[in-house]
């Protein structure tokens, strides 16, 4: 019981970070960039809940982007999928009770996302690759995304703690009784 109503918060967590992207974050861009809420918000539930979780939101939220947005369907998916797998490899190998392992983890997941959106999309539409123009996208977007992640880390890391202690049950004490 507790599981699915973990997964029907994570869900409604999703569609209010999916109505600020599209509305609220609009009118807060550097250079015309906005910060990518969902690359944050699915490394997150990878790092909490396990790799089939931060996979499966990877996908759906990225169907659903895909749908109202997307000039393909796919590819926000597939490189949101990407990072929920991430999410979880990271949470394997690397601690979260560090800050600066949290905002390099962000800057790694939205590299990887943008550098594989970017070049899924250019060959898929045929477009002109600009590197210099790309790069100042990535390099603006990644700093939002640290800065947003530094901003609300402490709400992030309680609600990863809980999170976390529904999908893994690695309490001590249920180890061992």
């Amino acid at each position: 019981m507790r599981k699915t109503s973990t997964i029907l918060l994570l869900i409604v967590t999703y569609f209010v970070i999916f109505f600020l992207q599209a509305n609220v974050f609009h009118g807060f861009t550097i250079a015309g960039v906005m910060p990518n809420l969902f690359v944050i918000y699915i490394l997150f539930i990878g790092l909490s809940a396990n790799v089939m979780t931060g996979i499966s939101f990877g996908v759906m939220g990225g169907l659903i982007i895909d749908l109202i947005y997307g000039k393909t369907i796919g590819i926000t998916a597939l490189m949101l999928c990407v990072v929920g797998y991430l999410g979880a490899y990271f949470d394997r190998n690397f601690s979260k009770e560090n800050k600066i392992t949290i905002i390099i983890m962000v800057a790694i997941s939205t590299i990887i996302f943008e550098v594989g959106y970017y070049a899924i999309s250019s060959i898929i539409l045929k477009f002109d690759v600009e590197i210099f123009y790309f790069v100042k996208i990535l390099l603006i977007e990644v700093i939002y995304n640290i800065l947003l992640t530094i901003l609300f880390y402490p709400m992030i890391q309680k609600t990863s703690y809980s999170i976390d202690r529904t999908f893994k049950k690695n309490n001590i004490l249920t180890r061992y009784f």
